[in-house]
């Protein structure tokens, strides 16, 4: 239980400090690079796995 309270604080406080960083101009760039990071790597993660599933059913076919 002790843990789930940490988490928890963890996780409000994550959102506080993201929503006074988004007020800052500064704070709105580091935001923007974040998601722009985390845009590309979900985007090379669906395309390895369109990759592996085409592979895949080529191989089933034969």
């Amino acid at each position: 239980m002790k843990n789930l309270s940490w988490f928890l604080i963890g996780v409000i406080g994550g959102f506080v400090v993201a929503h006074f960083m988004n007020k800052d101009p500064r704070g709105q760039e580091i935001l923007a690079d974040i998601d722009a990071r985390i845009s590309e790597f979900t985007g090379i993660l669906g395309e390895a796995y369109r990759q592996q599933e085409a592979r895949l059913a080529d191989t089933s076919d034969d």
